[in-house]
């Protein structure tokens, strides 16, 4: 086996394991949350031998490792159960829920990632000068405001003064055309680009730097190119391996950290269902949603290391 090879193995079973870890987290969260899901089905009026029965029912009485074994050869076999209060399949209703919020996820992406290595590059070429002073404080003032709070800015000047967009996303619709969906999403994603772009414009300007200080760069230099084309075509591929990595960790967040700007604008994707069933107590949907964002966060992470050492010779040849 090749060092390679050997190496992207060993990324790929981390992996794995850390996924069967977050799997037993998840559990052991999903025990002690306060409240009885039993309690929440029937009502504050009902009898303790109606709660008994339907905690029998639902298989609560069952001990705790034989419910988690159970629930993970389901998730290996693609069953993530039943929902308790609604007894729909949990598979079958994240799988639309899923779709809105890779659909979210993905037009902020594709809004955010270009515009944060522009503005990268941008701070770079007017380094220490007002442009990158301007980019740097703005960049970081979005970074630190919560996000429902950019929400609900957003919402009232755009939404309620202006006009100029939907105020909420209540108006979505997976079959509608994509121009009425992506009208109806503009301001989430408009939040979701704000809260990422800080990070991903500061590794860029950051990487950058660190590859000018190279002594190729200064013969570029001397050899009498522009700095943009320097940057450009000498900086910014042999800055790339950190690059990749701060946005494929952004992309996570874009849709694993959707929990709340779902929740503000009213978004039928996963971290709304998350928090409605959350409220119920219904285990079994709170357990499919969390591992399905752990999944997601740890595979996106995985690829970031994969690509990290297929660009990097350090990395592939560690001696």
């Amino acid at each position: 086996m090749t060092p390679v090879v050997k190496l992207l193995a060993q990324r790929i079973a981390l992996g794995l394991l850390l996924l069967f870890l977050v799997s037993i987290l998840i559990f052991v969260g999903t025990l002690i949350l306060p409240g009885d899901v039993a309690q929440s089905i029937l009502g504050q009026s009902a009898t303790p031998e109606a709660l008994a029965n339907l905690r029998q029912d639902l298989g609560l009485n069952e001990p705790a490792l034989t419910r988690y074994f159970d629930w993970l050869f389901g998730v290996f076999q693609g069953d993530l159960g039943t929902a308790l209060t609604s007894g729909q399949d949990i598979a079958e209703s994240l799988g639309a829920r899923f779709r809105n919020t890779l659909f979210l996820a993905f037009w902020a992406a594709i809004i955010a990632v270009p515009l944060a290595v522009f503005l990268g590059l941008l701070a770079v070429r007017y380094r220490d000068r007002w442009p990158d002073k301007l980019i740097s404080a703005v960049t970081l003032a979005s970074i630190s405001l919560p996000e429902f709070l950019i929400g609900y800015l957003l919402m009232f000047f755009l939404g309620v003064k202006l006009r100029w967009f939907p105020s909420t996303a209540i108006g979505y619709r997976p079959d509608a055309d994509v121009f009425t969906r992506l009208e109806a999403i503009a301001l989430p994603v408009a939040v979701l680009t704000l809260v990422v772009l800080a990070h991903m414009m500061r590794m860029t300007r950051a990487a950058i730097l660190n590859v000018m200080q190279s002594a190729y760069i200064e013969t570029a230099e001397l050899k009498g190119l522009s700095t943009f084309r320097v940057i450009w075509k000498h900086a910014f591929p042999n800055s790339i391996a950190p690059i990749v990595n701060v946005v494929m960790l952004n992309l996570a967040y874009l849709v694993v950290g959707v929990v709340v700007v779902e929740v503000v604008f009213v978004y039928p994707g996963m971290g709304q269902y998350l928090v409605d069933h959350v409220s119920k107590r219904d285990v079994p949907v709170v357990q499919a949603c969390g591992l399905i964002f752990a999944a997601v966060y740890i595979g996106l992470n995985m690829l970031a290391d994969v690509i990290s050492i297929l660009a990097n010779p350090r990395l592939r040849h560690p001696k």
